[in-house]
């Protein structure tokens, strides 16, 4: 496809972040948009790769854009999903704690959750076992929310682009990558310059690359996380409902191995968080490039650096071994047998931003803006649950 010469506005990534940003366009401002997206079709990465969860604003801190965002996002996805015959797994979510001790992690949560506005409550032993009969939570209380469901991220990309393309007025370019700037208002790109008038960087785990070219993100750097998943057996059963999840290390942004039976049916135990050595090293020697070498060393320098970090680097990677895998799941339900369950396709990588001075892992987005340009940054997970009121946000703050 040949790219035009000249866009108002030109969208640099089309995952979920790049799409719902095309889509407020259009609404908001005159003038026609192109997005380009690197891969020959749309989901290559976390945008198609993700569980599909939509989260209900139970983890973020108040006050943070992911709080913000997220149960908004989570009521806009769901009512674009049932306008467009879409199905929506409305089961809810148990959390629960794996010893006594998690116990304060659960108030905390039900604090933060009842900041942010959202329908949570504490459940008895027996109320739990009427959600999810196999549950487990020792303390004898769990916390259950309402609002969590499920959707197909793919079929959620798919309508997006289907919609958009309808108008006329959105040009989506597949296998386009953009280089670098040609000139302080033109693209570079493997298929030729395209001068904008506005730019957005919804780049996702190439958003910091992008970023650099307009002198920004220079104190951060990027530590991939790989996420593997298992999967029930095609001909097996297994008493989950809905989605069972552990009481996470809030110090991290990670959630931790978890059930979630899919928009589709099928339930799925993950996923792990393993530091791995690419952007896009889902097997393992896939996407492992020349830039590994440096994230090994950056790895090495957060392993004494951080200890929460630390925590996830001796953890995590144990559980490319199914007994360590499967000895996470075992501590969520009142019985379970892996030979149920069985290595899934899905593997998606989190892209996970560094401030370099402090060596913290960031913990909310980042937006940050520059001579008509907008960068969406760290857009790690619930980034596909806020996309929709996110992408609002970004056009309200930088195109009104």
């Amino acid at each position: 496809m040949i790219p035009p010469n000249r866009t108002d506005h030109l969208i640099v990534g089309g995952g979920i972040i790049g799409l719902t940003v095309a889509r407020e366009l259009l609404t908001a401002t005159r003038g026609d948009i192109v997005v380009l997206e690197k891969e020959d079709e749309l989901g290559r990465h976390a945008s198609g790769r993700n569980s599909g969860v939509l989260h209900a604003g139970i983890y973020y801190a108040p006050d943070t854009m992911k709080a913000r965002s997220c149960l908004a996002g989570n009521r806009l996805m769901r009512a674009y999903c049932k306008e467009r015959g879409i199905a929506v797994r409305e089961t809810g979510k148990v959390i629960v704690a794996r010893s006594e001790a998690e116990q304060p992690v659960l108030d905390e949560l039900h604090r933060r959750a009842t900041a942010n506005s959202a329908r949570v409550e504490f459940v008895d032993a027996c109320q739990l076992e009427e959600i999810e009969p196999v549950a487990r939570s020792a303390g004898g209380r769990a916390l259950y929310s309402r609002d969590t469901a499920v959707v197909d991220p793919k079929a959620v990309l798919a309508a997006l682009r289907a919609d958009l393309e309808s108008t006329g007025r959105v040009r989506i370019l597949t296998s386009c990558t953009f280089l670098k700037l040609a000139a302080p208002s033109m693209a570079a790109t493997n298929l030729g310059n395209i001068a904008f008038g506005r730019l957005v960087n919804a780049a996702g785990a190439h958003c910091d690359r992008v970023a650099r070219h307009f002198g920004l993100a220079r104190g951060l750097r990027l530590i991939p996380f790989k996420g593997t998943y298992r999967k029930l057996r095609q001909a097996a059963s297994f008493p989950v409902r809905g989605n069972i999840y552990p009481v996470p290390d809030i110090r991290n942004p990670f959630l931790g191995v978890h059930f979630t039976r899919s928009s589709s049916g099928d339930l799925y135990l993950g996923p792990t968080a393993i530091p791995v050595f690419g952007r896009e090293n889902y097997t393992v020697f896939s996407g492992i490039d020349a830039e590994a070498p440096g994230i090994l060393a950056a790895d090495a320098m957060l392993f004494f650096a951080n200890p929460a970090f630390r925590s996830v680097a001796l953890a995590e990677p144990r559980k490319y071994f199914p007994s360590f895998f499967y000895r996470d799941a075992a501590t969520l339900v009142r019985w379970f047998e892996p030979s149920l369950f069985e290595k899934a396709a899905k593997v998606g990588i989190r892209p996970q931003l560094v401030d370099w001075r402090t060596k913290q892992l960031i913990m909310d987005f980042r937006v940050e803006a520059v001579d008509g340009t907008v960068h969406v940054l760290n857009p790690i997970s619930p980034a596909f649950t806020s996309s929709m009121d996110l992408a609002r946000t970004i056009i309200r703050d930088h195109f009104s």
